[in-house]
């Protein structure tokens, strides 16, 4: 990716006039799990832009994948889809830096954590695990509940809160009728719902909409946010510029109208916001930090404390960053190597 990157400067618009400065960010397709790999469709981070607001990663999976686990598009990590359910199996592993959101539209799936959080993520309710200095998860398919179909999705933790502690919330959103549609704000605020969720990043947007076949909603949104729509099931238009399915659309900071409308089939949308993060970061396998030696240093810790190699002299006194976790669970995963070449920050 581009070590600097330019963000965008607001437009100068007319009131309620939509932005028609919409960059349009095509899915890639990235193999999980080695020799039985499975193919999720990622659309955040590309080499063209790093983040929207603070959201830094978008993994779209389903309905017609046999499994699914996130990893850095290395292709190093295994994360194998069950045999028996046909669905997710995504062992132990370690996060830093970042909150993790799992949005699911079918299936249940089973999350563990070391901070002694455990909850069931089912269709159109909000998990939102927040990493701070670290916590290790799991998440697995529950007994006959197929193959999930949803979205993972990431975003970076500001530097004042990147080193809190790490926490679990659970929120269930009510629908909100729109005109032709329903709309489920799952983080932040859009139409009049507001979710009581602490994110721990001020300024910050996450819901899901579905359409009926030709419906538009013509969304108040707030000018100081850069904007991301996915279309998630069927095609869509965003202020008027056609969007395939499993593309990202993306709209610059500038105005305060946003439309989305539906084609001849009914829609469903993952619209993300927030004010540009304004820190350059540092991203790879499941850690978000601000340089390549706080990477280094992750991962030395993490395959310390699991068992994976010897400790370092360097980090002795220290306290433990990935926590301890129930006994009787699925191996956890080692850290793939670190690349050759030294991590530069973006934004």
């Amino acid at each position: 990716m581009s070590n600097l990157e330019t963000r965008p400067q607001p437009a100068v618009l007319e009131p309620g006039q939509p932005c028609t400065a919409v960059e349009i960010l095509t899915q890639r397709e990235v193999p999980l799990g080695g020799v039985r790999a499975t193919t999720v469709h990622r659309t955040l981070p590309q080499r063209r832009r790093s983040l929207v607001g603070s959201w830094c990663f978008l993994d779209h999976f389903g309905p017609d994948d046999d499994s699914f686990g996130p990893d850095d598009g290395s292709g190093t990590e295994e994360r194998p889809g069950s045999p028996d359910t046909g669905g997710m199996r995504m062992p132990r592993h370690p996060h830093t830096g970042l909150a993790t959101v799992s949005w699911l539209f079918a299936g249940r799936v089973e999350h563990l954590d070391s901070g002694g959080n455990t909850a069931s993520v089912v269709p159109g309710e909000l998990n939102l695990m927040l990493a701070g200095r670290g916590i290790t998860h799991q998440e697995i398919s529950a007994p006959g509940s197929g193959a999930p179909h949803g979205v993972q999705l990431w975003y970076a933790l500001p530097e004042a809160t990147r080193f809190g502690e790490n926490a679990f919330v659970h929120y269930a959103p009510e629908p909100v009728t729109l005109p032709g549609g329903t709309a489920r704000v799952f983080i932040g605020e859009l139409l009049g719902s507001v979710s009581p969720v602490d994110t721990r990043t001020p300024d910050l947007l996450g819901a899901e909409l579905v359409l009926e076949p030709g419906a538009s909603a013509r969304l108040s949104v707030r000018a100081d946010f850069e904007h991301a729509v996915l279309a998630e099931k069927g095609a869509v238009t965003v202020n008027s510029t056609a969007l395939d399915h499993r593309s990202l659309a993306y709209v610059p900071p500038g105005s305060e109208t946003l439309v989305i409308t539906a084609g001849d089939t009914e829609a469903r949308v993952i619209l993300l916001g927030g004010v540009p993060l304004g820190e350059r970061i540092v991203m790879w396998w499941n850690f978000v930090g601000r340089s390549h030696d706080e990477m280094v240093e992750y991962r030395r810790r993490y395959q310390a404390e699991l068992g994976f190699e010897p400790a370092d002299p360097a980090d002795a006194g220290k306290p433990a960053l990935f926590g301890a976790f129930p006994p009787g669970q699925l191996p956890p995963l080692p850290a793939p190597q670190l690349p050759n070449a030294r991590m530069s920050p973006r934004t």
